[in-house]
């Protein structure tokens, strides 16, 4: 997600309301049902563009936006969750679009929370970044999923079956949401997306580490710390195993790259022979 500065600010504000939110609340269960209520008005948003366009213009009247979320939802979605969509629809968003994405943030923000107070955020973050691995590896599975002739109901029913059983969850209620409402995301980057989240919840960096042949747990280990010792942080490493490298890694991490593959060693003498 983009945002632009004035929708920074307002999705700071209606963090911090949900996070003093959150500290208030005993009950973990009650985190989920915030989070599934915001995703029903994340769907609900997406449907109706006037509503949408009448809650997320600023130049209306901050009271009047209030009123009108109140009207609607006071009787569908708790108290918390209300408090948290007062808080949205009276900040000053760049752009309709951008309070719906706002909306959509505050839900997978409660959500990770969740899988935080649970002790599960580190199973949640690989079970995004395995699915995503699976979508990107499936070229069926990925175009079904990015078909617009195929019902979100289908698709999630497609997905569920893939993952019954075998992810916690809070993992299903973030991809349920995310396939059912991609709104003009691709999946797979959704699932990065979502698994980058999960890490940063845990202030950590994500290393994304290709490599030829499969780590050991020990190697994996040694690689996780020899990173934190150089950039000085912890990190997360999301490890693909890629054949065509044909030898050592291909590490990843923000907009940087380390390239001590053999692929790549011989790319880069190719363009040196070429310059």
């Amino acid at each position: 997600m983009t945002f632009h500065a004035a929708s920074r600010e307002a999705l700071a504000a209606a963090e911090l309301r949900l996070l003093e939110l959150v500290d208030a609340t005993t009950n973990a269960d009650d985190l989920t049902t915030y989070g599934e209520e915001l995703f029903s008005v994340v769907s609900l948003l997406t449907a109706q563009p006037q509503l949408r366009r009448a809650l997320g213009d600023s130049s209306s009247d901050r009271a009047g936006r209030e009123q009108l979320v109140k009207g609607l939802l006071s009787s569908q979605v708790s108290a918390g969750t209300l408090q948290v969509l007062v808080a949205v629809v009276t900040a000053k968003w760049s752009s309709p679009r951008e309070l719906v994405d706002g909306v959509e943030s505050l839900a997978q923000t409660v959500l990770l929370v969740r899988a935080e107070r649970d002790n599960r955020l580190d199973a949640v973050e690989d079970e995004l970044f395995r699915l995503g691995r699976i979508v990107a590896g499936s070229q069926d599975l990925e175009l079904v999923l990015s078909d617009h002739s195929v019902t979100p109901d289908r698709k999630v029913e497609l997905v569920r079956g893939l993952l019954a059983g075998k992810v916690e969850a809070i993992t299903k209620l973030l991809v349920d949401q995310l396939v059912r409402e991609p709104r003009g995301a691709h999946v797979v980057d959704g699932l990065m997306r979502l698994a980058d989240l999960a890490a940063k919840r845990r202030e950590r960096s994500v290393a994304h580490v290709r490599t030829a042949v499969e780590l050991s747990a020990a190697q994996q280990d040694r690689l996780a710390a020899t990173l934190t010792t150089i950039y000085s942080r912890p990190i997360a490493l999301h490890v693909e195993v890629d054949a065509s490298l044909a030898g050592g890694l291909l590490i990843k991490i923000g907009d940087e790259v380390i390239d001590g593959s053999v692929a790549g060693r011989l790319a880069a003498l190719r363009r040196d022979l070429a310059g």
